[in-house]
């Protein structure tokens, strides 16, 4: 069994009756429970609760205080490369776009991560374009050795592997995936992703899992929010987090809430969610799974982001360039889509202090090195 077979039970579930039926008395009982059930979070999602978002809100205050205490970790985008051999018709690296391509050297990595290092960063996250050609298992394993030198934790933000591609990554340096589904409506996946590898709908969905039997110790898992309806996008999002956590007990499920920003080529057919919405998919989220970690990434506005701090942010992105080379490069590639918080690291460590909240730089160490030091 996949989580494939658990979006299958709900691919005919009467969402509207369901929400029709919740009762603000429900979701104050909700509300005061130590444990819900995937029908509890469900409620949270619904129009009823949408009265009850300050109660969420304190609850989720609490919840992540015990279990994350005032830290927030922050980190910044690595992009090598934006070749893509998709049709993706939201995305601005789809393969028939007229965009600047880039692929950066290794030399170029090394030189991009000397300079990110120096402005504070010791978590990133190494983003390329979704081309076996162009950059290759054996070009990210490089990229990833290079990145070791420099950094404290290599999250993975690329096409989908098999489990044996994922090990070598692993063993070269690799801690923690991202994987956007993008949409958990397989039929709506089928008409955004037009043409490439990433079309394989139940490939990508089952990518986490081989990810997770490779090694990797973090996941970070959502829908791309504006495709398809949100309470139906953000209810197998959170269930796919709860699967992961519980196949895979070791394993740190984060999520992100992002929507879609402007990017190159056009993309109109969205489903529209406001902040307010945002805010009460991240409650949820919390109270759902209480030891789930959550990210606000740049595509929300600065007010946004400082505001959910205290709502139980563990992650946060800041000087972050969508460019390919985007921290050196005189001439980088095109951007993946407009970021709309473009604060330096020093801002967004001003921010986080500034609610009362300590901003992370470096918050664990490889088992490696720890075994080094008592040697």
């Amino acid at each position: 069994m996949t989580f494939y077979d658990v979006v299958q039970i709900f691919k005919d579930f009467d969402y509207d009756s369901f929400f029709k039926g919740i009762t603000d008395m429900q979701i104050e009982k909700i509300i005061a429970k130590d444990k819900l059930d995937k029908f509890d979070f469900l409620a949270l999602l619904s129009p009823t609760a949408e009265k009850h978002i300050e109660e969420m809100a304190q609850k989720a205050h609490n919840i992540s205080l015990k279990y994350f205490g005032k830290n927030v970790l922050i980190y910044t985008p690595m992009y090598v490369a934006n070749y893509c051999e998709n049709k993706c018709v939201y995305c601005g690296y789809n393969c028939t776009n007229d965009i600047n391509r880039k692929v950066l050297s290794l030399d170029e990595v090394e030189k991009e991560a000397k300079a990110v290092h120096d402005m504070g960063f010791r978590h990133v996250i190494l983003l390329t374009g979704e081309s076996r050609k162009y950059s290759p298992v054996s070009y990210i394993k490089d990229c990833v050795k290079i990145l070791n030198k420099y950094f404290s934790s290599i999250c993975l933000e690329i096409y989908s592997l098999k489990k044996e591609e994922y090990e070598e990554l692993v063993k070269a340096g690799a801690d923690s995936l991202t994987m956007y589904q993008e949409t958990y409506n397989e039929e709506l996946y089928s008409k955004v992703h037009l043409g490439g590898p990433k079309k394989n709908y139940r490939y990508r969905l089952e990518t986490p899992e081989r990810a997770c039997e490779a090694g990797v110790y973090s996941v970070g898992l959502g829908p791309l929010y504006g495709l398809y309806d949100w309470r139906q996008e953000a209810f197998l999002g959170g269930l796919h987090g709860a699967y992961i956590q519980k196949k895979f007990s070791g394993v740190d499920v984060n999520f992100s809430v992002p929507r879609i920003r402007p990017h190159a080529g056009s993309f109109n057919d969205l489903h529209e969610i406001d902040e307010k919405t945002v805010v009460q998919i991240l409650l949820a989220l919390k109270l759902f799974i209480p030891r789930s970690g959550t990210n606000i990434t740049t595509r929300e506005c600065s007010e946004m982001r400082n505001n959910l701090i205290p709502l139980g942010v563990t992650k946060m992105s800041a000087g972050v360039s969508t460019e390919v080379g985007g921290h050196t490069q005189e001439n980088p590639g095109e951007k993946q889509f407009d970021t709309s918080d473009k604060r330096s690291l020093e801002e967004v460590r001003e921010a986080i202090t500034s609610k009362g909240y300590f901003p992370v730089m470096k918050d664990w160490e490889p088992m490696v090195s720890c075994t080094k030091n008592y040697i």
